[in-house]
């Protein structure tokens, strides 16, 4: 399943709205299903470019896979995964 812009979008706010990047993946999950929403720390992404920088501490990259590996993408209709982040 791929992820749209309205999606892309909508999660963002979710994002840039919850309390916490942890109660943010449990509502992208939730309201996406079956997409994948995780939670990494940023140092872990850095390097990779987000998708969105949702606010100056959060930000949400995509994920595509080809069944085995993931790799990190810019294009919605290839992602089927939200990664979110919160520098410390």
């Amino acid at each position: 399943m791929a992820i749209s812009s309205e999606q892309l979008s909508e999660a963002a706010s979710i994002l840039g709205q919850s309390a916490t990047v942890r109660a943010a993946a449990a509502t992208i999950r939730e309201r996406f299903a079956p997409l994948r929403a995780l939670v990494l720390d940023a140092f872990d992404m850095r390097g990779e470019q987000p998708a969105m920088q949702v606010t100056p501490e959060r930000a949400i990259y995509l994920m595509s896979t080809d069944g085995h590996c993931w790799t990190v993408t810019a294009e919605p209709q290839q992602a089927s995964a939200f990664v979110l982040t919160q520098n410390a």
